[in-house]
């Protein structure tokens, strides 16, 4: 997997339990944050959505991932029970989630709903 650049603009970030109070809670624009997993199917269905709405969606929102195995803190705070759960975070809390694989449009809208 391709690591992106930090500041370009629709680049999907991986988040650590290090690092999520700065990169999501602090975060002044509406976070999405992908809960997955290596082994989970459903959320290799869903990375490439999210690659296209990062790109379409540019500095409305930012789009990090959460690996939930090697970050066991952060899922076991916000009670992540299945993968893929996307969360939406604005204003350092959580406003919006989802579990499973959905279709792009019903994400942006899930995404839309918080800003």
């Amino acid at each position: 997997m391709l690591v992106p650049e930090e500041d370009s603009v629709g680049a999907i970030k991986d988040v650590t339990d290090a690092t999520f109070v700065s990169e999501v809670l602090q975060s002044p624009t509406p976070v999405l944050v992908d809960f997955w997993a290596e082994w989970c199917a459903p959320c290799r269905k869903v990375a490439p959505l999210l690659e296209e709405i990062a790109g379409e969606m540019g500095d409305k929102v930012r789009i990090v991932k959460v690996n939930t195995d090697e970050n066991p803190e952060t899922a076991r705070a916000y009670r992540i029970m299945s993968v893929p759960t996307l969360t939406v975070f604005k204003g350092g809390q959580p406003v919006q989630s989802v579990a499973g694989a959905k279709p792009k449009g019903d994400l942006i809208k899930l995404i839309e709903s918080a800003s």
